[in-house]
């Protein structure tokens, strides 16, 4: 899927994103929020703020920038910033998740809601996120992964051909997010409607750590118990 697929169907969705993605995917927000557990003057970042639905969210002690890639997005996210007089909003800008414009070590939280199936290159967010996280700031996910759900998962990959004009990957695995990235995940904790979303915690590190598991596919099973022993 091309960024250019991801502008269009965000064009699409500006209008109608809040009433009809605003309460269903609100509990994860909130969730998030909380357990970023933010402390005065923390600077966080928030990539693919969209219209800025969780910025009302956060603490007024703390500083917030925001970023997404569709300018129709963002234009409701600055309205609800003005609106609100959301003074712990430092910047909402456009960008690209996958090719941040900040220097390195600039945040000490960075935050992601609903954003990694939506990305092109997934690996590469994460590694972006990870490289303007401070040492030992900690990143934040929170996402659809493929289910387990043996009909849920067909269900998924027959939606999965549509993903440009949805824009958004339904059948993105979270084993293979964790091997390809190496996050360091303290915890995973479901969210929204049937626990189908997942919130994971990640601490930032300075190197990035060995693989969770290798790619040999006899690791699989691992691979289950490792994800297995996160959700307890």
């Amino acid at each position: 899927m091309e960024i250019e697929a991801v502008r269009a169907a965000y064009r699409r969705y500006a209008r109608i994103y809040d009433a009809v993605f605003g309460p269903i995917l609100h509990p994860g927000r909130k969730l998030i929020i909380k357990a970023l557990g933010c402390r005065p003057g923390d600077h966080i970042l928030e990539v693919g703020v969209g219209t800025g639905l969780s910025l009302p969210l956060y603490p007024q002690d703390v500083r917030v920038t925001g970023i997404d890639i569709s300018a129709e997005m963002l234009a409701r996210a600055r309205q609800r910033v003005e609106h609100e007089c959301l003074a712990q909003v430092h910047a909402v800008l456009e960008m690209d998740a996958e090719d941040l414009r900040f220097p390195e070590n600039r945040f000490d939280k960075v935050v992601a809601m609903y954003v990694v199936s939506v990305a092109p290159d997934p690996t590469r967010l994460v590694a972006e996120m990870r490289r303007v996280c401070k040492p030992g700031g900690e990143i934040f996910i929170v996402n659809h992964f493929r289910s387990q759900n043996p009909l849920i998962r067909v269900l998924e990959g027959l939606v999965s051909p549509l993903a440009k004009l949805v824009g958004f990957h339904p059948d993105v695995g979270l084993d293979d997010l964790l091997r390809k990235t190496h996050l360091d995940v303290v915890n995973i904790r479901s969210a929204n409607l049937f626990g189908y979303w997942k919130v994971l915690r990640c601490r930032s590190t300075a190197r990035v750590p060995q693989p969770l598991v290798s790619d040999d596919a006899a690791n699989d099973e691992s691979v289950a118990a490792t994800m297995q022993e996160f959700s307890k």
